[in-house]
């Protein structure tokens, strides 16, 4: 069997969505005569811990481990933060940052490149390239961001020649927050330097969307491959939860200022003022974290009664509530490369056979997979028309209990789909050299 060294930061017990992409590609190459062995950061500042994601590490797989210095008890001192608090994105927080906020972004963009944890770079590579030309492996994969994990990657095959896979579940210098970096010109220079040496030295690069395919390769990236997120059909098995019996439109994850969907919200509260018993139904629930500008929208419409706001939940949690609720929303953020956005809790969604409405640009990439899906429906974030028409008929339809489940096939999202992909892509790489 082939070995392939995964170096990833986000690994159990991290939690969130970025832990899932090397995660579920670990727990599924074996079957595709792919052996993994996973490097990540010892001691790491993850923002949410799961326990759970333990059950996914395949049993006997070699775990290496190096520790890490991560600079956030400088941004916590800077931005007055507790020692004890989780760092989460910085973009997310507010609308209008404070002085403090801007420098410790300022400081994050222009003296930590290419992220906060390069600092992970020296060592790791350093260790690696040691275990490395001990233990023989037939390939590197590294996921980003944080790119930290390419540059690992990137010292790697400049010393020993592997042949390396390099995948971004999100851009580099075309991610929709690289503005709000407050980068200088020098500091620019050295992103776009370092994301170009990904694509010279990596020997295949994928990236979640076919948009973003595009983008990346309008840069100079050759050999572009696309690899979505997925869903684990093992994390569904065995769920059997009940219909909510309010008109729930829940989301789970993070809501920034960049994803609030003013337009919905001005819609359910104008038909929550104009029908009794809409407003009655009504059960907005939003878990994780949730940013201020959000929920003040939502208060100051007068529907402060129908939110419902959940903290961070275990993914089994948030699993079972995809069942109760009767419709799912897909807040896409509105910002200029909104199109290639494929969010992971979308083909977590299309597992959960429940409605969508996808908030976002008709012609988006994950417009285009819940069509195709037939599994919901999408309103441009301003279309106050479509908007007021769709969330009026859903909800007529709740009413006579014709929400009905959505069985399209959509196996081809699994994670062990998508990890034979992958192990394509590496069957590939490791036929072009030797060494």
């Amino acid at each position: 069997m082939k070995k392939v060294l995964i170096v990833s930061y986000y690994w159990p017990p991290s939690g969130g969505i970025a832990v899932h992409r090397c995660l579920k590609f670990a727990k599924y190459l074996r079957e595709f005569g792919w052996e993994p062995i996973v490097c990540t950061a010892e001691n790491a500042e993850y923002p949410v811990i799961d326990e759970s994601n333990f059950k996914d590490i395949p049993e006997g797989m070699t775990q290496l481990k190096t520790k890490i210095w991560e600079p956030y008890n400088l941004f916590k001192l800077i931005t007055g933060k507790k020692k004890e608090e989780r760092i989460h994105n910085v973009f997310l927080e507010e609308e209008e940052h404070t002085f403090a906020h801007k420098l410790g972004i300022w400081i994050r963009g222009n003296l930590f490149i290419p992220d906060a944890r390069r600092f992970w770079i020296r060592p790791a590579s350093k260790y690696l390239i040691k275990y490395l030309q001990e233990n023989r492996v037939d390939a590197v994969f590294t996921n980003g961001p944080p790119h930290t994990n390419h540059m690992i990657a990137y010292k790697i095959k400049r010393k020993l020649g592997i042949p390396w896979h390099a995948d971004f579940q999100d851009p580099w210098t075309q991610v929709d927050y690289f503005p709000q970096l407050m980068l200088n010109p020098i500091s620019r220079k050295i992103h776009e330097t370092m994301e170009q040496r990904v694509f010279k030295y990596a020997d295949r690069v994928t990236i979640c969307s076919n948009t973003w395919k595009r983008d990346l390769e309008s840069i100079g990236a050759k050999n572009v491959g696309v690899i979505v997120w997925g869903y684990d059909e093992d994390d569904f098995k065995n769920i059997k939860e009940p219909l909510s019996n309010k008109f729930t439109l829940s989301h789970y994850g993070s809501l920034g200022p960049d994803r609030n969907a003013k337009t919905l919200w001005r819609v359910l509260s104008e038909l929550a003022k104009e029908d009794d018993k809409f407003a009655e139904d009504l059960e907005i629930e939003l878990a994780g974290f949730i940013g201020k500008p959000v929920i003040d929208e939502i208060e100051n419409l007068g529907l402060k009664k129908n939110l419902k706001l959940l903290p961070h939940l275990s993914r089994s949690e948030t699993l079972k509530k995809m069942h109760r609720s009767q419709v799912l929303l897909l807040i896409l953020n509105d910002m200029p490369n909104v199109n290639g956005r494929l969010p992971g809790k979308l083909f977590e969604y299309l597992a959960s056979r429940r409605p969508i409405l996808v908030v976002g640009p008709e012609e988006s990439d994950a417009s285009e997979i819940v069509t195709r899906a037939n599994a919901g429906v999408t309103c441009d974030f301003r279309d106050y028309e479509k908007t007021r028409k769709t969330v009026t008929e859903l909800y007529e339809k709740f009413k006579k209990k014709e929400l009905a489940s959505n069985e399209t096939d959509i196996s081809e999202y699994t994670n062990r789909n998508l990890t034979k992909k992958l192990a394509g892509y590496l069957d590939e790489i490791t036929g072009m050299q030797q060494h």
